[in-house]
């Protein structure tokens, strides 16, 4: 049985979709959980109400703004009474620019990309890593990439499989130097999350589903009872590695 009784885990990306998922699936194990979200806060809010006593606070941040991850960081720390056991980084944009679009178009996506979903992350990281290593306690981060990292994506989103592969990157080194000293790291690539983010035309999700063997796309708490696991320490050797959840959409 997955246990995170006497854990504190922020989450980022919480406010809905697989987010919520993750948050869900972290009070199911016994954890307790901070709310990380950027704009919705009747949804936050929301959240926070269905999770009840386990959900002890939201921290709200725009990690578009570079310096937005040290104040997140250390409000949700404020929440935890101190030590925060670990961090899932899940949140992220998927906005679309392609190679015929103007180069400030292109420009701008890629910096608000990769600020958004590699930058930010890694900021948060190091701060969690300069806490965890060495430290009494330590802690657990695990990152949400995607498919994408590995194949690519679309022609309008490859700032986005740039920003996931960077993700997938940064884990491995953090594993690879940590490890040993308190920090374990992990990555998991998604194919379709079952949320509003995905097609929701008939058409549309039929194409998505398509290419998908096993027939149908993963649940939200599908992704947040790997989290879950993840965190809890189970397998701490399995430090570094990246899980796929696609449905065998892409098989490496």
């Amino acid at each position: 049985m997955i246990s995170l009784e006497n854990q504190t885990l922020f989450v980022t990306g919480a406010s809905r979709g697989a987010g919520a998922g993750i948050a869900r699936q972290i009070v199911q194990a016994g954890g307790k959980v901070i709310l990380g979200y950027a704009r919705n806060d009747t949804a936050a809010k929301a959240m926070a109400s269905e999770l009840g006593d386990n959900a002890i606070g939201l921290v709200k941040a725009d990690f578009s703004d570079p310096d937005a991850a040290e104040p997140a960081w250390e409000q949700a720390k404020t929440l935890a009474a101190g030590h925060i056991h670990g961090l899932v980084l899940n949140h992220g944009v998927f906005e679309a620019s392609n190679v015929h679009d103007p180069a400030d178009i292109w420009g701008q996506n890629w910096a608000r990309t990769l600020q958004i979903n590699l930058q930010s992350c890694a900021d948060l990281a190091r701060l969690a890593a300069q806490d965890w290593v060495d430290g009494a306690q330590g802690g657990s981060l695990v990152a949400i990439s995607s498919r994408a990292a590995h194949r690519g994506d679309d022609a309008d989103h490859p700032a986005y499989a740039a920003s996931k592969a960077g993700l997938i990157a940064m884990i491995k080194t953090l594993a690879r130097a940590y490890s040993g000293r308190g920090l374990l790291a992990y990555a998991i690539s998604p194919g379709w999350i079952d949320t509003e983010m995905a097609p929701q035309d008939p058409d549309d999700r039929k194409a998505a589903l398509s290419e998908v063997p096993y027939g149908d796309m993963a649940s939200p708490d599908e992704l947040g009872r790997l989290t879950a696991f993840l965190l809890s320490g189970a397998c701490k050797s399995a430090t570094g590695a990246t899980f796929d959840v696609n449905g065998a959409s892409y098989v490496r």
